[in-house]
């Protein structure tokens, strides 16, 4: 891994797995690109920990508009350049039950962050990696891409469309010097998983998993799921028969869903 020379551009910076990553680089001596809705909380985070402007600069814009997000990728390109590793880590987690209208909307925009703002992040950065001939493209998915859970049927969707798209992205870069990272978290201690109402194995500070992500992006790993027990859990899961899947999951606890009414 570099030292002291990389420019990281992330994502998600303002909490959980997004600061954690950034914190993680940081200790590195890697330069900086941060990018959140809450551009004060990452002004608040930077100065706390003595990092200078010269070793990061904050971007405000919203993943789940390309435009936005699109234009703080090109800003970071001309104040800092052309990053070295690039981590779309922006992503949100909201309950929905198909039956309400309103959670339609919801599905929406958890595709519009954990989808298209994922490509829409990558988008400023593609042809000049390729034209160099160097960079990382990190897309974080979840274990939750593994089967689809009730109460889930956004997140799940979503993020095993991440690990779809990865992979087609990371074909398509095959022989031009652009690799492409699929990062697959179990269950971190962030303020996503917070609110959850159902047991969470192998739960894993997220101090620890920005860690390991580091070590497995330096690694030239193509896929990797954080914690290793839980990529043995996700096999599991898979191989399990769909009915007994549906037997064994049919009372687990759903996600909290934004509009949910009053119990």
């Amino acid at each position: 891994m570099k030292t002291g020379r990389g420019l990281v551009f992330i994502t998600g910076a303002s909490s959980g797995i997004g600061q954690a990553l950034a914190a993680a680089y940081a200790r590195s001596g890697w330069r900086l690109a941060l990018v959140a809705r809450r551009t004060g909380e990452l002004d608040d985070w930077a100065r706390d920990r003595g990092l200078s402007t010269g070793q990061v600069a904050i971007y405000g814009a919203d993943v789940a508009l390309p435009e936005s997000i699109v234009a703080a990728g090109q800003a970071c390109i001309a104040r800092q350049g052309l990053p070295d590793v690039v981590i779309a880590c922006a992503g949100i987690s909201v309950g929905m039950d198909t039956t309400q209208r309103a959670d339609l909307d919801v599905m929406r925009e958890v595709f519009a962050t954990n989808n298209l703002g994922l490509a829409a992040t990558f988008h400023p950065f593609l042809a000049g990696m390729r034209a160099r001939g160097s960079g990382t493209l990190v897309g974080v998915a979840s274990v939750a891409a593994i089967r689809g859970l009730p109460g889930h049927g956004a997140y799940c969707a979503s993020k095993a469309a991440v690990v779809a798209y990865c992979e087609s992205l990371r074909v398509e870069c095959r022989g031009q010097g652009v690799r492409v990272v699929t990062l697959v978290p179990g269950y971190i201690d962030t303020p996503l998983t917070a609110s959850n109402r159902y047991r969470m194995p192998f739960l894993m500070p997220a101090a620890d998993f920005a860690r390991a992500a580091l070590r497995a992006i330096a690694s030239g790993a193509s896929y990797r799921v954080i914690p290793w027990p839980m990529g043995v859990v996700a096999k599991l899961m898979r191989a399990l028969p769909n009915a007994l899947f549906d037997r064994l999951f049919a009372r687990r606890g759903r996600k909290t869903r934004r509009a949910a009414p009053p119990q």
